[in-house]
């Protein structure tokens, strides 16, 4: 009898002590989050200490990658640190960039303990980090929120292992599956409330997508309007093959204040990128498909933006750049914002000539999220 209660009593202190642990790490990421879209091409990583229950130092990535969201917390927390327990969403590093090991500062700090919510693919770390730590005697224990911490870090692993960004989808689309009116011309799909969440989406990217259509009929910003969010504005990438961007529109003129990456072929003339390398926009140039129809490589574009550092993208039109994205196998995340009015006849399809089942009914996309925004909804897909 004496057993089966103390054994009772270990299994409320273990639980409390798991609750515990996943509410600090909780707490990480969201401090990770705060650098969503500031960060490439390194990580947004959250890191909290606590000693005696008590957080001593918090920390996340800062803007352009560093200092690392560990070394911020540690810098916090002082001596405070000494036999405390971290907790980070992602392996601290163990090599030397153009900042020190981020393991090495835990050491020297005196960290017990370390709570890590995931191993880094990345080849320079890839366990190496935590095997550093065990090494000097500091317990580490690994996977706690384990699935939140791969979301998180999508933009980053995809980058690692693929080579390219984390392609994120957004539509705006009609009940009847429309997001303009008829002649292309631009119609609000949805209300105010959904386009200030599209300006939060914008913030936690790294860089948004349009194709040179929807530049000629919209001529929009792509910054984020959010009160006080300018300086959160994704890069803005134009897909432009044969480089039509007049210098007269939104995006040319805002290109010293929010930087502009206009996608080019080799084919385009010298004349049009120097034109817009005056105006502050920066060409690239990629190959084109050899098979109709005509266009960018999509694929190349993803490789030359993940070179560039970049590690979230955002997709937003239209019509047929989203369908190119979805048929080429390469969108990860879709935010479908459904309005509630119809458009009607004559309207421009959400993904030109296929049809929305292909996200909706996908065996390759699940839904992981679903809310309302006011009289609209909001339903977010990622890959399977």
């Amino acid at each position: 009898m004496i057993f089966r209660i103390l054994e009772d009593q270990h299994a409320e202190k273990s639980a409390e002590a798991k609750a515990t642990d996943r509410r600090f790490m909780q707490l990480a990421l969201t401090l990770g989050r705060r650098g969503q879209g500031r960060t490439w091409p390194n990580p947004a990583v959250g890191a909290v200490i606590v000693k005696d229950g008590v957080v001593v130092g918090r920390g996340w990535t800062q803007p352009g990658g560093r200092p690392h969201g560990e070394p911020v917390a540690l810098a916090q927390a002082g001596d405070a640190a000494r036999g405390a327990t971290l907790y980070v969403t992602l392996e601290p590093c163990s090599h030397v960039g153009k900042s020190p090991p981020c393991a090495d500062a835990i050491i020297k700090a005196g960290i017990a303990r370390v709570v890590s919510a995931i191993e880094d693919p990345n080849p320079e770390v890839a366990g190496q980090g935590h095997a550093r730590l065990r090494a000097v005697g500091i317990k580490v224990d690994v996977g706690l929120c384990a699935e939140d911490a791969a979301h998180d870090h999508a933009g980053h692993f995809r980058r690692i292992r693929d080579k390219r960004p984390h392609v994120v989808l957004k539509l705006a689309v009609s009940p009847d599956g429309m997001i303009g009116a008829a002649g292309r011309k631009p119609v609000a799909v949805t209300g105010e409330m959904v386009r200030s969440r599209v300006h939060l989406l914008r913030a936690q990217c790294d860089a948004v997508l349009v194709g040179i259509g929807t530049v000629l009929s919209d001529d929009p910003e792509l910054t984020c309007r959010l009160p006080g969010m300018a300086a959160r504005s994704p890069v803005r990438v134009v897909l432009d093959r044969a480089l039509r961007l007049p210098g007269t529109t939104k995006l040319v003129h805002s290109a010293r204040a929010h930087p502009l990456w206009v996608m080019t072929s080799s084919l385009s003339e010298a004349p049009a990128a120097m034109k817009l390398g005056a105006a502050g926009g920066h060409v690239l140039r990629v190959p084109v498909t050899t098979s109709p129809p005509p266009g960018l490589d999509l694929s190349a574009v993803l490789k030359t933006l993940a070179e560039k550092g970049i590690t979230r993208l955002l997709v937003e039109g239209g019509s047929k750049v989203a369908a190119s994205f979805v048929a080429a196998d390469l969108v990860d995340e879709v935010w479908l914002f459904r309005g509630a009015n119809d458009i009607g006849g004559g309207g421009v399809p959400a993904l030109d000539a296929l049809p929305l089942s292909v996200i909706t009914g996908s065996p390759c996309l699940k839904a992981r999220a679903s809310e309302a925004i006011e009289n609209d909804t909001l339903t977010i897909y990622e890959r399977a």
